[in-house]
């Protein structure tokens, strides 16, 4: 279950176990894997300290950087799409899952150590979201905004023209969870978890990259797996 608005002892074990990890985390990209596969075992008794299903089975651990998980209505919820286009467009959920669908089997990747294999989306391929909006030549880079606040990500314009670069609205067969980021999340296969931004509300593209909240700490703006962050 995930934290909720208004629990505050639910939001105070996400943060102590957030910070926690990500402390371990951050750590292991310095120690090395060896070290890390003996810290992450003393890691792995908080997940007894969480609300049932915030860190879900199937390997999935969930990080947030705010005290709740956004939630969504339908009727409301828009994906804005702005900034150097020259058609900004302003999506419904409906609009959005009416655009070409298209569907992959990927493994994800956290730069924290553990991954989760054949994991299936389903949604939108970003270039095909970019061909609606028309990138003026100018655009070098997309900006991820999240509803979790302030959490943001950027990818270049060649990066999210990759095949596999999905705006994803399904997960494994179903409606994207709300812990994995509904209604729409980023999915980039090739880089670590935290440029798969969850929680997408709009993308913006600019001339330049502004660090993302990851990037900020210290974490590199081009998360290759296995090519990146020293691993």
């Amino acid at each position: 279950m995930a934290a909720e608005r208004g629990d505050p002892s639910t939001r105070t074990y996400g943060r102590r176990a957030f910070i926690a990890v990500t402390a371990f985390g951050l750590s292991s990209l310095l120690w090395g894997r060896p070290l890390w596969d003996v810290v992450s075992r003393g890691v792995q008794p908080l997940s007894s300290a969480l609300p049932e299903g915030l860190v879900p089975s199937q390997g999935w651990r969930i990080y947030t950087v705010a005290s709740s998980m956004p939630s969504f209505d339908p009727r409301t919820w828009r994906l804005k799409v702005d900034g150097l286009v020259s058609q900004p467009h302003s999506f419904t959920y409906a609009q959005l899952r009416s655009l070409p669908r298209t569907e992959q089997v990927s493994t994800f990747h956290c730069v924290t150590g553990w991954s989760v294999a054949d994991v299936r989306w389903t949604g939108v391929r970003l270039r095909d979201l970019l061909s609606i909006v028309r990138p003026r030549a100018t655009a070098r880079v997309l900006s991820f905004v999240s509803a979790e606040k302030p959490y943001v990500d950027t990818l270049t314009l060649a990066q999210a023209s990759l095949d596999d670069v999905l705006l994803a609205y399904e997960m494994d067969g179903k409606p994207l969870p709300r812990a994995h980021g509904a209604p729409v999340r980023l999915v980039i296969p090739e880089m670590y978890g935290y440029k798969n931004v969850k929680w997408v509300e709009r993308i913006v593209l600019e001339h330049d990259a502004v660090p993302g909240y990851w990037e900020q700490r210290g974490y590199d703006t081009d998360a290759w797996v296995g090519r990146s962050n020293g691993l």
